[in-house]
């Protein structure tokens, strides 16, 4: 009797490990191959820029992960969300390897308010959930939850998050004749503070570098980059819009966010920083986060394709997804990849749940259910 027994909860305790690793590993490997790297058309191809040293990059992109602190950051809370970043993650990895990761601001859900310790803490989690392969470069921009709004930085706030990321105000950075400008969003206040007026001066040195490039201008030496391209913008907020409402994407802010109007320097940039960018940098592709839903803008007057892609974590987003770019200097194009619905696990769980259940109880030996039966009444 006690063999029977022992026989069936082991086939149970089997099932239920089985549901487990089916809801925490395998449905991401279902879900994530079913993404792909698009393939750029001949038709979007810019015959003006011609190709020195330009070869085809691809790059993905994610936002918004918002790793957990000690302040609201609930333990199963944040085991539960840092396992599905980091499984997210490294499956794609595996599944899609890309040659660079770009993450789009608000790393940390604290980082304004942690200590020293913690943030020490906080750096050393981010790397290990979405640690890279050797070969791929990963970039980070940082975001208002990172060091705070424009008013409540310090230099003290910056200049830490500086230091562990590498991640000045400004960043150019050049891979494979595409060129990649990384930008703190609170930075373009516009008000001459501490951190806005060197970034200007930082963005206006970058646009003399691309017309240097393109052979306008007058150029010193070592000011030319090798190979001219119209640059990709990359911060935490998107550019102007007056809100969400002309949104149009399987990812998308629900119907009452949508019509929300945005604030200028809180859910996007204002619009004068906004046209000092695009007619500055006249970027072919602006990337962000920070609203925490996907969007797509184009901006007719600089010929600026906009993408503000969700959050990566299920605490924000049922359904998160990120970007999957193949770029070269006179050609691009994008694609998005669709992580795992929290709400499909938790259907799974259930339906699992029911059915192994249901199943146990039949399959349980007819003559011990009805002793068990009349020893419980």
């Amino acid at each position: 009797m006690m063999n029977i027994r022992l026989k069936y909860i082991t086939k149970i305790v089997a099932c239920i490990l089985s549901l487990i690793f089916v809801c925490e590993y395998v449905i991401y490997y279902i879900t994530l191959i079913q993404c792909w790297w698009p393939e750029l058309s001949p038709e979007h191809e810019d015959k003006s820029i011609p190709l020195k040293d330009g070869k085809e990059i691809r790059v993905m992109m994610i936002a918004d992960t918002h790793l957990l602190g000690s302040r609201k950051g609930h333990w199963f809370d944040k085991l539960r969300r840092e396992w599905q970043m980091y499984r997210a993650f490294q499956t794609a990895i595996t599944l899609h390897p890309p040659d660079v990761v770009f993450v789009l601001g608000d790393l940390f859900d604290e980082g304004l308010w942690c200590s020293d310790a913690e943030f020490t803490y906080y750096v050393q989690r981010f790397h290990s959930l979405f640690h890279v392969p050797p070969g791929t470069k990963i970039f980070g921009v940082v975001g208002n939850h990172d060091i705070g709004f424009h008013y409540g930085i310090t230099p003290y706030l910056q200049d830490r998050f500086t230091r562990a990321f590498n991640m000045p105000s400004v960043k150019l950075v050049s891979l494979k004749g595409n060129h990649f400008i990384l930008i703190n969003s609170m930075a373009m206040e516009g008000d001459g503070c501490f951190l806005c007026r060197p970034a200007e001066v930082q963005i206006n040195k970058i646009i003399a570098r691309l017309q240097c490039t393109k052979g306008i201008g007058n150029c010193s030496k070592g000011m030319a980059l090798r190979q001219y391209s119209r640059p990709i913008l990359l911060q935490h907020f998107p550019l102007y819009r007056e809100s969400d409402a002309d949104c149009n994407e399987p990812d998308e802010a629900p119907e009452d966010e949508k019509k929300q109007k945005f604030r200028e320097r809180w859910e996007c940039l204002s619009k004068e920083s906004s046209e000092f960018l695009l007619f500055g940098l006249k970027p072919r592709l602006a990337v962000n986060g920070h609203t925490h839903h996907g969007c797509y803008s184009y901006h007719k007057d600089s010929d600026t394709h906009e993408f503000t892609i969700p959050s990566f974590s299920w605490r924000n987003k049922d359904n998160p997804s990120f970007m999957m770019a193949v770029l070269s200097p006179n050609n691009y194009s994008v694609s998005k990849c669709y992580i795992p619905r929290e709400s499909t696990i938790i259907k799974l769980y259930i339906g699992g749940m029911f059915i192994i259940f249901v199943v146990a109880f039949f399959l349980y030996p007819r003559h011990n259910r009805r002793a068990h039966f009349f020893k419980i009444s």
